[in-house]
């Protein structure tokens, strides 16, 4: 692969050149990025949230006992996660503007994959949260990152398509860890003196290691400057955002000046746009926060040991199906606000149906339709941001980062909603979730 021309020569280049919208050439280049940039971030946020999100499967499979822990001291190592997560999210994403996203985003999966696998030598729950924490910040910038990379490839009306694609990890990598998590803590335990939900966290955290080595190659960096795309491919990807109305990230031979952080951070904070998709936002993680405690809720319906790891599995697909139909619908019709309020409807009205009913199954089947809502509606919410916040590219970055880390504030408080004591209805949970 040779050298690319610098940014400044190509744009001479082609000054001439009229950007044709839905053009042959235009197709072919969105075809190449989706083959590049789709499958990779799809494989990266599922490690991302396997990582994250095991922790309730480790619980299930005797990490409690072995630590023992108390309610209170598994929702503080819980809620350590999301303090240092939130501080991190605005700073990562400012620096995120200024680096190559290639190496940027595969250096914080290999560094949290190792981090995570730190998890299985806690040998108490202060350890445990400690090691939480530091996952929380190095885990801060991918979302957020995630969110503002795909914005500064894709046109508005494009983006929920791919974002859905993306985000299907979450449902995935749940019933992926229910499934690994059976398997694992069933047939590993203590092999080589180690327990089985040791060897969960090991696995998982050293997977995501291994598979951050090879992602930095495949990633393209920014339009103006990833250097496998020819300057006709370059051209159109920065004329295509243009002609949408949004700024994108300047090559370092760009003409014009980009705002400093500190004005990029003030844009966005004095945007009133900023505060209110930040409360929805909110709303919506402080209900997914469920997902930490889908074994529990499962275990309360009757389901024990290897059966309990896996009627989690349907839960997850339900939130696939849901992911997936609602955003492609939202790139289909153009629009987001009505998508976010029918996904928050459904999740509201199946909260209230779990809560008031007694038959295990009835509860399971609305337990579906809840986690489906609040995974779909959640995405939907990001999305809008990067719409309505579009320029410049500085902004949008530190935007979407406010937005992502005031709404994982949330998670905060949801760490606390599911005690066990407050079972088996969880009414707490259930009513504050609504």
């Amino acid at each position: 692969m040779g050298n690319p021309k610098p940014e400044q020569e190509w744009r001479e280049e082609f000054s001439n050149t009229t950007y044709e919208p839905g053009s042959e050439a235009e197709k072919k280049l969105v075809r190449k990025i989706d083959l590049h940039i789709v499958p990779t971030i799809w494989v990266l946020y599922t490690l991302s949230y396997l990582d994250r999100a095991n922790i309730g499967n480790a619980k299930s499979g005797g990490m409690e006992e072995a630590l023992h822990l108390s309610d209170t001291e598994y929702s503080i190592v819980l809620l350590v996660f999301f303090i240092s997560y939130v501080i991190f999210e605005v700073p990562a994403n400012m620096l995120l503007t200024r680096l190559r996203p290639s190496y940027f985003l595969s250096t914080l999966c290999f560094v949290w994959g190792g981090v995570a696998a730190c998890m299985a030598a806690a040998t108490n729950y202060q350890a445990l949260a400690g090691i939480r924490f530091c996952l929380g910040v190095v885990e801060a910038g991918f979302a957020p990152g995630i969110a503002f990379y795909l914005s500064s490839w894709y046109k508005r009306h494009e983006l929920a398509k791919r974002f859905a694609i993306y985000y299907t990890a979450t449902a995935v990598s749940g019933a992926f860890s229910g499934l690994l998590a059976g398997v694992i803590t069933d047939h590993l335990a203590l092999a080589r003196g180690i327990e089985g939900w040791q060897w969960l966290l090991i696995i998982e955290g050293v997977g995501s290691s291994f598979v951050a080595c090879f992602t930095w190659y495949i990633l393209p960096d920014w339009p103006a400057t990833t250097s496998w795309l020819t300057p006709e491919e370059r051209f159109i990807a920065v004329q295509r955002l243009a002609y949408d109305g949004i700024g994108g990230v300047s090559g370092k031979d760009a003409q014009h000046a980009e705002p400093t952080h500190g004005e990029a951070f003030k844009m966005a904070i004095t945007d009133w746009r900023t505060w209110c998709l930040s409360v929805m936002y909110m709303l919506a993680t402080g209900a997914q926060t469920i997902q930490y405690f889908i074994p529990t809720l499962v275990g309360q319906l009757g389901y024990t040991g290897y059966s309990k790891q896996f009627m989690t599995i349907p839960i997850y697909g339900v939130a696939f199906v849901f992911i997936v139909f609602f955003c492609f619908l939202s790139d289909i019709r153009k629009e987001r606000g009505n998508y976010v309020t029918i996904t928050s409807f459904i999740a509201g009205i199946s909260f209230i149906i779990c809560v008031s009913v007694s038959n295990e199954h009835v509860k399971y089947a609305f337990l579906c339709f809840a986690v489906g809502g609040v995974y779909a509606c959640c995405p939907l919410t990001l999305l809008w941001v990067s719409g309505i916040i579009d320029h410049p590219a500085e902004k949008r970055a530190v935007a979407i980062a406010i937005v992502n880390g005031l709404g994982n504030s949330a998670s905060i408080y949801g760490s606390f909603l599911w005690p066990s004591s407050t079972g088996p209805r969880y009414v707490q949970g259930f009513a504050t979730t609504t």
